[in-house]
């Protein structure tokens, strides 16, 4: 649960870069006398220790420090210098915090996510309502992952899949996503919840071999699905617009595929109805695949924080 809404300790945002990585050292350092740092007034008197301060410090204090400086001259402070601040401030806002979610184990998942919804261009560094709905269905239904090998689509930040892999003992857990930063995210946040990756070689032998792979939807093939040999695939909060959907229905149909090589998988997809058009494309587009469906009963389990007047479905699907 979030350390601040979710329950635990507090998010901290440290302030990031120095000053002097950006243009505001620049902008700040040019609004300070340059012979001898003398200057009429009042801010003369300081300005030898806030330049020292500014080449030593990122702390945003001291561009407020001159700006209020500047202001008790009765002098319109430069446009730079508010601009300088403006930088510094939006360079500075650690966008990184950690959550922790506690599991009926007594145990926990701990992530680290992004704060903001969209980082780095893709929304796979927080954990989504759907994500969560399906770990508590999962939870209530271990039978479903025990003893197989999953595979999940679109990990995101892990919270699925880490409370499978605590939670159900699957045999092995593939994550899979595309985008660079979420796979170093997910790494991160696998070592960080006591778990092992496939290659360590002093992984404990009672937890699941897990792996965390790149799958870009558009380009893999039956081959490399197949070689992941699944029982079991899953995906939460993956249909928020038109191509995503076209895109998991072409990796459904490929999974399908691995027929001829292997019993299919079942698949499980949760998400949110956000757009009642949306379900209705990717409803749709499973018929053409000649995928069949059924919703899964909503579940009684309510063990993590999302809104609950939320309208989330399971889909069961048969390849």
């Amino acid at each position: 649960m979030e350390e601040t809404e979710k329950g635990g300790g507090g998010l901290s945002s440290p302030w990031g870069p120095a000053i002097h990585s950006t243009g505001a050292w620049q902008a700040a350092t040019s609004l300070l006398p340059a012979e001898g740092l003398h200057a009429p007034g009042p801010i003369c008197n300081s300005c030898v220790s806030l330049e020292a301060k500014l080449r030593d410090s990122s702390d945003s204090e001291l561009l407020r420090d001159i700006l209020q400086k500047h202001e008790a001259v009765h002098t319109e402070p430069l446009d730079e210098l508010y601009e300088a601040m403006a930088e510094t401030l939006m360079a500075k806002e650690s966008t990184q915090g950690h959550r922790s979610y506690l599991l009926p184990s007594g145990g926990s998942v701990t992530l680290s996510e992004s704060t903001a919804i969209i980082s780095h261009g893709t929304t796979g560094l927080v954990t989504w309502d759907a994500a969560l709905y399906l770990a508590e269905w999962a939870i209530e239904n271990p039978a479903a992952f025990t003893d197989r090998t999953v595979l999940e689509l679109g990990s995101g930040a892990g919270l699925t899949g880490l409370a499978i892999c605590k939670m159900c003992h699957p045999r092995a857990y593939i994550f899979s996503d595309c985008h660079s930063r979420v796979l170093k995210q997910l790494r991160g946040n696998v070592l960080l919840n006591g778990l092992s990756l496939e290659a360590d070689i002093t992984a404990n032998l009672d937890s699941p071999r897990v792996t965390v792979a790149q799958l870009d939807w558009d380009v893999t093939t039956v081959c490399q699905l197949s070689a992941f040999q699944p029982d079991v695939v899953i995906a939460a909060d993956v249909l928020y617009c038109p191509e995503a959907i076209m895109s998991l229905v072409g990796v459904l149909r490929r999974l399908a595929a691995c027929r001829e090589h292997q019993r299919a998988p079942e698949v499980y997809v949760a998400f949110t109805v956000r757009n009642p058009g949306t379900c209705q494309l990717f409803t749709t587009e499973l018929g053409r695949a000649g995928i069949k469906w059924e919703a899964e009963p909503r579940h009684d389990q309510k063990l993590f924080p999302y809104e609950e007047h939320l309208e989330m479905a399971i889909l069961n699907l048969t390849l």
